[in-house]
C-alpha cells in the first residue's frame, strides 16, 4: 500500500498532526509526499495490484490555492493557473490508472457559507472537485460519523 500524502506543515500543530498520522500507519505502508504534483505523483506510483490512497484532495486544494499571488482577488479558481492545470490533468489521469487508487476528501459544503471569499471559493472548488472526481470513479462512499453510506458503485 501506498499513502500519496497531501498536508503540509505550515506551522508546529500541523507538523504533529502529520508524525501522529505517520506513526498510525502499518509499517508495511509507503508514503510519498505530493503537495501539489498529484496527478504527476500517482502515474509514477500506480500499477497493477497496487492500492494507492490519497489523503487527502482537500488539503490538496488547498495547497493549490494557497500557491497563488493573485488568490485574494480570485473570484474563480479556473483564472489561477496552477490550480487549473493540476486540477486538470488529475481528472484526466484518474480513469487511465491501473491498481486500486482510493481517494480521500472532506465533504466541506454541509455548513454554513463562509463569510470571507476566500472561505468561499474554497468551500466552491471543493464541492466541483469532489463531484468531478466522484464522476470519473467507480465507486464513491460518503462517511460520516463513521458510517459509510455508497453514493456510488453499489
Amino acid at each position: 500500500v501506498t499513502v500519496i500524502a497531501t498536508a503540509e506543515a505550515g506551522d508546529e500543530e500541523m507538523a504533529a498532526r502529520i508524525r501522529r498520522h505517520q506513526l498510525d500507519r502499518p509499517p508495511h505502508f509507503h508514503t510519498v509526499e505530493a503537495p501539489v504534483r498529484l496527478a504527476e505523483t500517482l502515474k509514477q506510483e500506480a500499477a497493477p495490484g497496487r492500492c494507492i490512497i490519497v489523503d487527502c484532495l482537500t488539503l490538496w486544494l488547498s495547497n493549490l490555492l494557497m500557491e497563488a499571488d493573485t488568490l485574494v482577488s480570485a473570484h474563480s479558481a479556473d483564472t489561477l493557473p496552477l490550480f487549473s492545470r493540476e486540477r486538470d490533468a488529475l481528472l484526466a489521469t484518474l480513469p487511465e490508472l491501473p491498481g486500486t487508487i482510493v481517494l480521500v476528501a472532506n465533504e466541506v459544503g454541509l455548513g454554513l457559507v463562509p463569510e470571507h471569499p476566500l472561505g468561499r471559493l474554497f468551500r466552491d472548488e471543493a464541492g466541483r472537485l469532489n463531484q468531478a472526481v466522484a464522476e470519473r470513479c467507480q465507486r464513491v462512499v460518503f462517511v460520516a460519523a463513521g458510517l459509510p453510506l455508497v453514493l456510488k458503485g453499489g
